[in-house]
């Protein structure tokens, strides 16, 4: 699947305004589920949904910083 540069910006947005506190919500409801870990377990843990959020993400994510390419 081919994304212009717009609709990824575009989709990119949405994920970042829309997708990422949802995810947030969810992934601190989780851990709540569950006893307290130790301080260091848990910033593991959220570190490591921190980081796994943006993993599908990565192809629409790289180069929206830049210049459109498209446009001449």
């Amino acid at each position: 699947m081919i994304l212009s540069y717009k609709s990824r910006r575009r989709l990119s947005l949405l994920i970042l305004v829309v997708g990422l506190p949802v995810y947030a919500v969810a992934s601190i409801s989780l851990i709540a589920q569950f006893d307290r870990p130790s301080i260091l377990l848990e910033l593991f843990v959220y570190f490591l949904l921190g980081v796994l959020w943006a993993l599908p993400f990565r192809y629409i994510f790289k180069g929206i910083g830049q210049a459109d390419p498209d446009k001449k």
